[in-house]
């Protein structure tokens, strides 16, 4: 028997195909896989809202034994984000942040629960997610169909060929809401922040939440003390230009390999007062329009008031 196993994230995409599914009258299971680093806002909309339009979400989540030496640690990083996260143990048990070049979070935290679970089924499963062609080259290249050797199973795209604006007429047809982030303008949802996350969610990031910046900042003096204890058993001295940091140098050398740019480690202060600067850095933006012009705008949901 074949089943249809949904990935979702809490994101348009995936929300707009499960809706597709629903459409063609295809039972699905949605799966979820749990970083532990999201946004609140996100995680109220995974628990709160989208089971009612989707159906039950299946969570799964990374777990790992934590040594004893780093438990304080974790613990105290936990308390300070509220609940447990896979993402910040990885961090601190590994004392390293994930990178372009050894990008761990997605590997460890994402395919491999999902290629445990999708192996122990009985039933014989398809690996259903929302990507889109258009979102980049990479997507581009990827068919509707194909098998995955990770999954042991076959993948199927069926928004590959869908534009932004389809995405957001199925939710209108439907009556569903998208994620509250999309609103205040954000293009993306997912880790908060992501590696890889833009100038414009950095900022916005600063601005709304300063408990996450404040985590971020302990986590970099963390995994600076754990880095400098492994310099030391090696006999050798970490440099403060290596001193460990959540983002790398945003207008360094572009890497033709991962089309990002970034070289030494940036602390997160220094990036914050970068993301609030344009024309390459050089200048601030005292006078950015608030970002929710933008989200609002786009899903036709903003309410702009009693204008009589």
């Amino acid at each position: 028997m074949t089943i249809h196993i949904a990935a979702v994230s809490g994101g348009k995409d995936s929300t707009a195909m499960c809706l597709h599914l629903k459409e063609l009258g295809i039972d699905y299971t949605p799966v979820y896989l749990d970083t532990g680093w999201e946004n609140a806002a996100t995680y109220e909309y995974l628990r709160e809202y989208l089971p009612s339009v989707i159906g039950e979400i299946t969570w799964l989540s990374f777990s790992e034994k934590i040594p004893e030496k780093v438990a304080h640690y974790i613990e105290e990083i936990e308390t300070m984000l509220g609940h447990k996260s896979p993402f910040v143990r990885g961090i601190i048990k590994k004392g390293m942040f994930a990178n372009s070049q050894r990008r761990w979070c997605t590997r460890e935290l994402k395919i491999a629960p999902m290629a445990k679970y999708l192996k122990n089924l009985d039933d014989e499963p398809v690996n259903v997610v929302g990507i889109r062609a258009a979102e980049s080259k990479v997507r581009s290249k990827m068919t509707e169909y194909d098998w995955s050797d990770v999954f042991d199973c076959q993948v199927w795209r069926p928004l590959i060929d869908w534009s932004v604006q389809d995405v957001i007429d199925i939710h209108t047809r439907h009556g569903v809401l998208p994620n509250p982030n999309y609103l205040k303008g954000a293009r993306r949802v997912g880790c908060w922040p992501c590696i890889y996350a833009s100038k414009k969610e950095i900022h916005q990031m600063s601005e709304s939440d300063p408990d996450r910046v404040a985590i971020i900042r302990r986590l970099e003096e963390i995994v600076h003390v754990l880095m400098d204890e492994r310099y030391t058993k090696r006999g050798e001295v970490l440099q403060e230009e290596n001193r460990p940091g959540w983002f790398r140098d945003p207008i360094g050398k572009l890497n033709p390999t991962t089309g990002k740019r970034g070289g030494k480690p940036w602390p997160i202060d220094r990036v914050i007062d970068w993301a609030k600067t344009k024309h390459g850095g050089r200048q601030y933006e005292l006078f950015a329009p608030p970002s929710r012009e933008f989200g609002c705008m786009a899903w036709g949901l903003c309410d702009m008031g009693d204008d009589k």
